[in-house]
């Protein structure tokens, strides 16, 4: 019996979708969870053919031991596989462990932390303005001494889906935000970064024997909150030619300094006044429904392809039709339980609309957005132009209502 393991699991999004493809490839599909509630019968997935719940994922000894009885069992192990923060690199050393496919193991992992990426591209154009708060001085001597970089974000260097990324815009607000992060993450550094003006794209690319594969540009769109959370997404940019040319270039001086050779990942750059910066680069692809919005826009499944790349193929990523995809994330501006949630049928009936995932269940607790886990439905259209699609799914999203009950 040939089987995937995958290490770690969101209740929406990539890393589950991933689960669904690699059971429609005819793979056995073990899941390693941290998460109790995939044990409960309502959470488990017709997909996944073993669960096995573990409180430390990171506990190689554990893991390999678990992975060891499943071969007792002969189950034949073909990938091991995360597309989750904070187990990528893990699950590529797992693969490296057990014989498997090997990606860029230490790649990877300077991929998951955001000050080890920072600083192996401190001198690339790139790379912003940034400073390290790593206790070495009193929060007021830090503070004044990087000041007069103000507005700056502030990050833990472990931080994902815009949680916990503070936008700051005085020197109180400074050492208020070292101070929210050093409570929340008491063992981690503190990353201080420059606060950046212009468009953000997010880049989906594989790098495959060494050959850099973007498969996807995509325009963010951006609440304007302080915590920097994409409510939309357009694919595919809208670039000029000169522009892309540069873009690819950036990207590749990036991907050569990293010393990726096989593995997938995003980045997200903002163009700032004709030159590209990199806010971020994550060592897999982007979570949500970026999988929908590539597919939509091109046939390409991109998770699969990732599987096929764990398993040993070459990825196989040609464009079977091109269109114009939209894709729009809700958010509300109140705290309050969920009564109900209507308008999810309507807004499938407007021209275009290819998706609509409505989130929360009923009796769950919605707030405003602190990071992308506030998201409560997505909206995706595709047409011929970016503004047929663009208007598509601004008239389906208004179709959705959430009623509260105010907390």
């Amino acid at each position: 019996m040939n089987a995937i393991i995958f290490i770690g699991c969101n209740g929406f999004g990539t890393s589950n979708e991933a689960l669904s493809i690699a059971k429609e490839m005819g793979y056995f599909v073990v899941l390693f969870t941290d998460r109790e509630k995939f044990m409960k019968k309502k959470h488990k997935s017709q997909d996944v053919d073993s669960v096995i719940f573990m409180k430390n994922l990171l506990n190689e000894k554990k893991v390999i031991a678990e992975i060891t009885k499943l071969r007792d069992k002969d189950i034949q192990i073909c990938a091991c596989i995360s597309f989750i923060d904070p187990f990528v690199s893990f699950a590529a050393r797992l693969a490296k462990h057990l014989g498997l496919t090997e990606l860029s193991v230490d790649s990877l992992c300077i991929m998951e932390n955001k000050i080890l990426v920072r600083e192996k591209l401190k001198d690339l154009s790139v790379t912003p303005f940034y400073a390290v708060f790593n206790f070495d001085l009193p929060i007021e001597q830090f503070v004044k001494k990087n000041k007069n970089n103000i507005p700056l974000v502030l990050k833990s260097p472990s931080s994902n889906g815009s949680k916990n990324v503070l936008l700051i815009d005085s020197s109180k607000k400074f050492e208020h935000g070292i101070e929210f992060l050093q409570n929340k993450y008491p063992l981690q550094s503190v990353l201080v970064e420059q606060y950046l003006i212009g468009p953000q794209y997010l880049i989906e690319m594989i790098v495959y024997n060494n050959e850099i594969k973007v498969i996807g540009v995509i325009e963010q769109e951006i609440i304007n909150n302080g915590r920097f959370i994409v409510i939309g997404y357009k694919y595919p940019a809208m670039l000029t030619s000169n522009e892309h040319k540069s873009l690819l270039e950036s990207i590749e001086t990036i991907v050569h300094k990293l010393e990726l050779s096989n593995g997938s990942c995003h980045l997200e750059m903002r163009k700032v006044q004709d030159e590209w910066k990199l806010i971020e680069i994550n060592p897999r692809m982007s979570g949500g429904a970026m999988n929908r919005i590539i597919e939509e826009g091109t046939g390409i499944s991109l998770v699969k392809e990732i599987i096929k790349m764990h398993l040993g193929e070459e990825p196989t990523l040609n464009k079977t039709y091109m269109k114009h995809v939209y894709a729009r994330y809700l958010t509300i501006n109140t705290r309050g339980k969920l009564l109900k949630v209507v308008g999810k049928e309507r807004a499938l009936e407007h021209t275009g609309v290819k998706y609509v995932y409505v989130k929360p269940s009923i009796g769950s607790i919605l707030t405003s957005p602190f990071s992308m886990g506030y998201r409560y439905a997505c909206i995706i259209a595709a047409a011929e132009t970016p503004e047929l699609a663009q208007e598509s799914a601004l008239k389906a999203a208004k179709e959705i209502k959430f009623y509260l009950e105010p907390l």
